[in-house]
């Protein structure tokens, strides 16, 4: 059952409470790193190293694979060991990954040093979401997730931002030298997690007797309900995908628009959910306001498809001036951003709910998975879709979408029903 603690106002939360503070420091600190590091990774590889596109895209999804089981092990694992502990290895192993970048010669040193770096980002992702499922309740769980969300889209704008010093200069020494940067930014960052308070984030196991398991509750894998909503929010994170993959090819090969307006789309997406993040986020920490949330989400999603395939249709036709297909997709651009905000919010208001609070290890586990298995399906069927079919391909992903979140709806009306009754 949703929680009903009352909430104070998060800048209160966020000036008493020191958990709070040092895990948005993380966030800060880890987004950094990360957004200047991925901004270079498939361009060193090709430009710097020379691989061809291929070798690194194998590579890259065979770590991706890695990355997916990762997820769920170690969302079980935080059930059992110190997740402040867990923390700290992962950050270390990320970091000394990133780091190991540089000495990637071939397809068989990509494969282990990106494999390394998403069995911890993956990893500390399903630990993080334990951490935050344990140290706070009711709403104040949805506000953190959002609020962290918001210092992620900032972190990765400015490391995106610093990435483009050595871009620029195109030289190995600035890329060996940012590159060891943001790998560095995340060994310091172990420091700041190593402080965590582990009463707060760690898990609490009161067992009769010696002999008694670890852990109780019941398992993930036996809650079809919680499986239901991992796969549901899975399809609907595809649209992740869209964003970061579909969108700039189809600006490309489908619009008239000039290539540099993939830039500021991607762009809009950073500020709306940096701006509205926390903000619409609102109201969605009980399993009614879930549902409300997802449903403007299915509808929204709905309406940035229509608006995505619009741009082609107006270039296609070849009517009406450039400036138009821009606006559109401007237009576009917003209203995926505020699906993505609502369906998020959504998402981490069941997915805490609806998992025990013995086992929320275990249960975010399994629902990271569902997002990593989605993303890493999400390029082939962008591709197959939008990309390959056109108008008809961005109806079926709009159907795709609107089903997942109708879904999603459904299972938090019947628990909302549930926890009426039993209140």
């Amino acid at each position: 059952m949703t929680s009903t603690i009352p909430t104070v106002p998060l800048r209160t939360l966020v000036q008493t409470d020191k958990t709070l503070r040092r895990l948005l420091t993380i966030t800060l600190v880890d987004t950094l790193g990360r957004g200047a590091f991925f901004t270079l990774t498939t361009l060193f590889l090709t430009l710097i190293v020379g691989l061809e596109p291929v070798t690194v895209g194998i590579g890259l999804t065979i770590a991706g694979a890695v990355g997916v089981v990762s997820s769920l092990v170690f969302g079980h694992l935080s059930d059992r060991f110190s997740a402040r502990t867990m923390l700290v290895v992962l950050h270390v192993v990320q970091g000394s990954a990133l780091i190991g970048y540089l000495f990637v010669r071939d397809l068989p040193t990509l494969v282990v040093v990106a494999s390394l770096v998403l069995l911890a980002q993956q990893g500390g992702g399903s630990v993080r979401s334990a951490v935050v499922g344990r140290a706070f309740r009711g709403e104040d769980r949805v506000r953190i997730r959002a609020t962290m969300r918001t210092v992620t889209n900032v972190g990765i704008g400015v490391g995106t931002a610093v990435a483009a010093i050595p871009l620029a200069l195109g030289t190995p020494f600035a890329f060996h030298l940012t590159m060891t940067l943001a790998g560095s930014l995340f060994l310091a960052s172990a420091v700041l997690v190593a402080g965590l308070d582990p009463a707060r984030v760690d898990v609490v196991v009161t067992a009769p007797d010696s002999t008694a398991p670890a852990a109780a509750g019941r398992s993930p894998y036996r809650d079809p309900r919680f499986l239901w909503l991992t796969a549901l929010m899975g399809v609907f994170g595809i649209q992740f995908g869209v964003f970061e993959i579909g969108v700039p090819l189809w600006v490309v090969s489908h619009t008239i628009a000039a290539d540099v307006v993939v830039s500021p789309l991607l762009l809009v997406n950073t500020i709306v959910v940096v701006l509205l993040q926390v903000r619409m986020s609102r109201g969605t920490g009980t399993f009614a306001g879930a549902g409300r949330a997802m449903t403007r989400a299915g509808w929204l999603m709905v309406a940035a498809c229509a608006l995505w395939a619009g741009a082609g249709w107006v270039g296609g036709e070849g009517w009406g001036p450039a400036t138009l297909v821009i606006v559109v997709l401007l237009a576009a651009a917003v209203v995926h951003s505020l699906a993505e905000i609502m369906s998020s919010a959504a998402g981490w208001s069941l997915s805490f709910d609806l998992a025990p609070q013995e086992r929320m290890g275990s249960y975010q586990g399994v629902y990271g998975t569902g997002y990593a298995v989605g993303a890493m399906i999400a390029p082939a069927v962008v591709t197959l879709t939008a990309i390959d079919l056109g108008t008809g391909g961005w109806a079926i992903l709009a159907a795709m979408f609107a089903g997942a979140s109708a879904g999603v709806v459904v299972i938090a009306r019947r628990a909302a029903r549930e926890a009426d009754a039993a209140g």
